[in-house]
């Protein structure tokens, strides 16, 4: 792996997207986005992490975020170790969800293919973790989480995208709290 996708400053300021294996859009129901917020106020109240932007899309996830206790790389990957196996467990005993059948074995699939993993895998590996170390790249990352939502079309306005910080940044209330760059 390339030096420049490592958390390198444990106590920096970062800016992480990561997928769902295979692109699959899980997060278009209510229940699999509200897991993801649950799991992101736990880190905040018991794990350390401080959150500056987030924005949950339906087959990915980009945060702003620091680790209070200088662990980003642990914080992150206990995050996604954790929402991989809820998420899985959602999915499997959703009698509601239509795609459970296909989606767990996408999952199957992908762990097939990765011998880090034994049954399911959720979340692609990678990370690619950037240090926000400007305030221009604060701007521009904290401009692309929000723009995210516009530019796939599914609001008009940043602000209007439930599972994102935008409102917190126009004045609103969001889902999580979140510190302000």
């Amino acid at each position: 792996m390339s030096r420049k996708y490592k958390f390198l400053n444990n106590e920096g300021l970062y800016f992480v997207s990561f997928a769902t294996v295979n692109w699959i859009d899980v997060f278009i129901r209510e229940i699999y986005f509200n897991e993801v917020i649950k799991s992101l106020k736990f880190c905040v109240k018991e794990k350390g992490m401080e959150i500056f932007a987030y924005c949950i899309m339906t087959n990915h996830l980009h945060l702003i975020f620091r680790a209070l206790n200088n662990n980003p790389g642990e914080l992150l990957k206990s995050f996604k170790q954790y929402t991989s196996n809820s998420l899985q467990k959602l999915i499997a005993e959703n009698t509601a969800e239509s795609r459970k059948e296909w989606m767990l074995w996408m999952m199957e699939r992908a762990a097939a293919k990765n011998s880090n993993f034994k049954k399911r895998q959720f979340w692609q590996q990678h990370n690619h973790p950037i240090e926000l170390w400007s305030s221009e790249v604060m701007d521009q990352k904290l401009n692309y989480i929000h723009m995210n939502p516009v530019k796939a079309g599914f609001v008009e306005e940043a602000k209007d995208w439930r599972y994102s910080s935008a409102i917190d940044y126009s004045g609103g209330k969001g889902l999580l709290e979140i510190s302000f760059l």
